[in-house]
């Protein structure tokens, strides 16, 4: 795995030493130019890093839906010492790994959190940082490929990954996940449903907002990268072999309708991650995929703003679940493949 690392500007820096070869020089900065340029298609700019390796767009707009669910995850954990984590991994981690770091939000606050740890976040398309801790590195790299990074990890956090992979390379992550993993460390992974729900009953039976799981789906399914991760990384996790597996379960609830004071301030912060997301979230999988077939740019951008229309009803109490999983590798001596005793 060859990664390119992010310094304190957003500009990737490379050697200028003038003993090295002209063309080396020329296709590296090749190679930063089209991973900062990315591919922009429909009015939104995806990564080329790895083909088809993200559904979800790498741009301004996209970053600014990450920033928003970086802050709804804190407020929904407000209550806890550390809302970053619930691994409990000690006072003095040493390795801290980020997977689909995004704005490198989370890696960043981890760093300072813990300035004695090296912090890596690591995404296919580089973030737009202006300044990172000197114990933080944000890395332009694909997960999928052979890890090379020397020192194991006392934990790997991962966070909205849903319909990124498909299932053979879910099975591929996690195995990635537990070898580069210290004994006795541990994973995290915090995820979304994209099903949109209410229990009083305030969302009419024929609203557009029950239409938005299902068809995303359906789309995912067609892509070969299904949605739902929420129903199926706790066995995904299992499976590698952690155990010690925690759960926690949320409902973010969509807009301030909430009475509860923290409630009302996750919901208008989930409002906006929701109204800056969904035509990022949908754009390449419904004009791709489409129900039943590919979309227009503009159809994608219709029904995203009667999806909006509706979501701002304040009236609709309407919300999304969430789950955070944590997980522990077996200490050293730990069989986890043996046959119980009889």
């Amino acid at each position: 795995m060859t990664s390119e690392i992010i310094a304190a500007d957003p500009t990737l820096h490379y050697s200028t030493d003038e003993h090295a070869p002209d063309d080396w020089q020329s296709e590296t900065t090749s190679l930063a130019s089209a991973i900062y340029r990315g591919l922009v298609e429909n009015g939104r700019r995806y990564q080329t890093l790895r083909p088809n390796g993200s559904h979800v767009p790498s741009d301004d707009q996209m970053f600014e839906t990450y920033e928003a669910s970086h802050l709804l995850a804190l407020i929904m954990d407000l209550e806890e010492e550390n809302p970053f984590f619930r691994s409990p991994v000690g006072k003095d981690p040493k390795h801290i790994l980020d997977i689909g770091t995004g704005t490198g939000s989370w890696a960043i606050d981890v760093a300072d959190l813990f300035p004695n740890a090296t912090v890596r976040g690591v995404d296919l398309f580089p973030p737009p940082v202006s300044w990172i801790p000197p114990n933080c590195l944000l890395e332009v790299d694909d997960i999928l490929q052979p890890w090379t990074w020397r020192d194991e990890f006392d934990l790997v956090h991962l966070r909205l990954l849903d319909s990124a992979f498909t299932p053979v390379e879910t099975d591929h992550l996690y195995k990635q996940c537990y070898d580069h993993i210290k004994s006795g460390g541990w994973i995290e992974q915090l995820e979304m449903s994209s099903f949109i729900e209410c229990d009083d009953d305030s969302v009419p039976e024929d609203s557009l907002l029950w239409s938005w799981g299902p068809r995303f789906t359906l789309v995912a399914d067609k892509a070969g990268k299904p949605l739902g991760i929420m129903r199926t990384f706790r066995e995904s996790i299992e499976k590698a072999g952690f155990e010690d597996i925690h759960t926690k379960e949320y409902k973010w609830p969509i807009g301030a309708w909430p009475k509860d004071k923290g409630y009302k301030e996750a919901g208008a912060v989930n409002f906006q991650h929701w109204l800056s997301g969904m035509e990022g979230y949908g754009m390449w999988l419904l004009t791709k995929f489409g129900d039943p077939v590919p979309w227009t740019k503009e159809e994608v951008q219709v029904y995203v703003a009667k999806m909006r229309k509706e979501l701002s009803n304040p009236r609709f109490h309407a919300y999304h679940r969430a789950r955070r999983i944590w997980a522990r590798k077996p200490l050293h001596g730990v069989d986890i493949t043996a046959e119980p005793s009889s």
